[in-house]
C-alpha cells in the first residue's frame, strides 16, 4: 500500500509560481510510475504531467508546456510540480497519483492505483 500526500498548494496572482510536493509513503518509491492530475467542479480529472519511475520519461499536457516542470526524488520518496507563469485557467484541486509500472509514462487516470487527497491551487486574475 501506499500513501501519498500533496502539499504546496494556495492562492497565486496569474503570473506568480507555487511548487507543489507529493510525499509517498509505505512502500519504496522505485519502480512507480508517478503523475499530477488536476481537477474543477463539472470536469473530468485531467493529466497534467506525469514521469517515469526513473525519471528518464515525462509526459506535459498542452496547457502546460513550458510553464510545468515535473521532478522526483527516489531517495527522498518525494515527487514536485514546479509551476510558473500560472493562470487563472490553472486554478484546480491537484492531485499526485502512483502505479506500479516501471515501463514509462501513464497518461490515464484509470492507468493509477494510489491517489493524494488533493491541494487546492487558485490563480487570480
Amino acid at each position: 500500500q501506499v500513501q501519498l500526500v500533496e502539499s504546496g498548494g494556495g492562492l497565486v496572482q496569474a503570473g506568480g509560481s507555487l511548487s507543489l510536493s507529493c510525499a509517498a509513503s509505505g512502500r519504496t518509491f522505485d519502480g512507480y510510475s508517478m503523475g499530477w492530475f488536476r481537477q474543477v467542479p463539472g470536469k473530468e480529472r485531467e493529466i497534467v504531467a506525469a514521469i517515469s519511475w526513473s525519471g528518464g520519461s515525462t509526459y506535459y499536457e498542452d496547457s502546460v508546456k513550458g510553464r510545468f516542470t515535473i521532478s522526483r526524488d527516489n531517495a527522498k520518496n518525494t515527487m514536485y510540480l514546479q509551476m510558473n507563469s500560472l493562470k487563472p485557467g490553472d486554478t484546480a484541486v491537484y492531485y499526485c497519483a502512483a502505479a506500479k509500472y516501471s515501463g514509462g509514462v501513464l497518461l490515464r487516470s484509470v492507468s493509477y492505483d494510489y491517489w493524494g487527497r488533493g491541494t487546492q491551487v487558485t490563480v487570480s486574475s
